[in-house]
């Protein structure tokens, strides 16, 4: 097995996170990175210790908005985890599933939970891509064209339904998901960070609904499904009605600076040489697969990644370990796959052909 180990990077220390316990007593700052150390070996005791302590925070911080997310989405603490992940990796979150499950309720209570601006797009066959974007107005007073911004300018971007649009309509989201800015008339606009996008779609096999483009579902960090609760978490939901804890009544636990200050340090995570082999490898094999037709690009390698940085983080860590990345290894990398035909008829899943991969591959080993 492969020996490796981890070596702290001091770019860890550059932000700190208030502790929870001090929201009601200040506002919450962002402060400015810290002075960087050109020492690129291990370095002091202290500074490990410091790293170690914004993990502890980050993670506080992190469970503190899930806990708060629970309050009105009951007994799907794993699809919150997912979603947040994907909002500190700064990636997008696709959610399909049957109507009534919650998709739209779990992306809005993520943006009621965090201070920021968000937005709410309901896609319908007859929706122009400049109904997302925006558009450019002429003003006769001033002789100028003027743009006005559309819903796409937020921090968090609720597309709801995204399937239930025309291909044209969908295709006006991939800029702005994949560069976080938008060009209207030779003209670019960038969007506010952090900039989220929560699509929920239905399945594709129901009426009036357009399956996404393999381009622009590999622009989603992950695709997820709440699925129906458990018996005892739809009694709950049944009791507290209507009565019980509601989306517009959930308190803000977090402001947009503090998650770009855990974004940043979620980039900052330390990761060994072996765990960015594993990571390549684990794309690799879904080139080679038999059960695979078109595996997973860099932009997957990268995304599983990321995602393995902010789950490292979320568990109180400044450095990623292999089970990072083979917890998420299907919600990153399932829907970048495209199954043979024969795959298909066998009725294999992208994901089970991914477990398969998972099983079979050797982890690496801590020193």
């Amino acid at each position: 097995m492969t020996q490796y180990h981890y070596q702290d990077h001091a770019e860890q220390a550059a932000y700190r996170y208030p502790d929870p316990a001090e929201q009601a007593a200040a506002p919450y700052q962002h402060q400015q990175p810290a002075v960087h150390s050109q020492h690129t070996g291990p370095y002091d005791a202290s500074a490990q210790q410091q790293s170690a302590q914004l993990a502890g925070q980050f993670a506080q911080r992190f469970h503190l908005l899930a806990n708060n997310i629970e309050r009105v989405i009951r007994g799907k603490h794993e699809a919150i985890e997912l979603a947040l992940i994907c909002l500190f990796a700064e990636g997008h979150l696709l959610v399909e599933d049957v109507p009534g499950t919650g998709k739209t309720t779990l992306a809005r209570s993520l943006a009621a939970s965090v201070d920021a601006e968000w937005r709410r797009i309901q896609f319908t066959p007859d929706l122009l891509p400049s109904d997302i974007t925006g558009v450019s107005i002429f003003n006769q007073a001033q002789q100028t064209f003027e743009f006005h911004h559309g819903p796409v300018f937020a921090n968090i971007v609720l597309a709801d339904e995204i399937n239930r649009a025309s291909p044209k309509t969908q295709a006006a989201l991939l800029e702005v998901m994949e560069e976080r800015r938008v060009t209207v008339d030779a003209q670019s606009h960038p969007v506010p960070r952090p900039f989220l996008v929560v699509a929920t779609q239905n399945p594709v096999d129901m009426d009036g609904t357009y399956p996404l483009p393999e381009a622009q579902l590999d622009r989603f960090l992950m695709k997820i499904s709440v699925g129906y609760p458990d018996h005892a978490s739809e009694v709950e939901v049944l009791k507290g009605m209507p009565t019980g804890p509601q989306v517009d009544r959930l308190p803000v636990v977090a402001r947009s600076s503090d998650v770009a200050g855990m974004i940043d340090f979620a980039s900052r995570i330390h990761v060994a040489d072996p765990v960015y082999d594993y990571i390549v490898s684990l794309c690799a094999a879904t080139r080679t697969s038999p059960h695979v037709r078109l595996g997973a690009s860099p932009r997957g390698s990268l995304a599983l990644l990321r995602a393995a940085r902010v789950k490292a983080a979320a568990a109180g860590r400044h450095y990623v370990v292999p089970e990072d990345v083979k917890a998420l290894a299907v919600p990153v990398l399932a829907h970048r796959l495209i199954l043979t035909p024969e795959a298909e008829l066998r009725d294999i899943t992208p994901a089970a052909a991914l477990t398969e991969l998972l099983t079979a591959m050797p982890v690496p080993q801590a020193a």
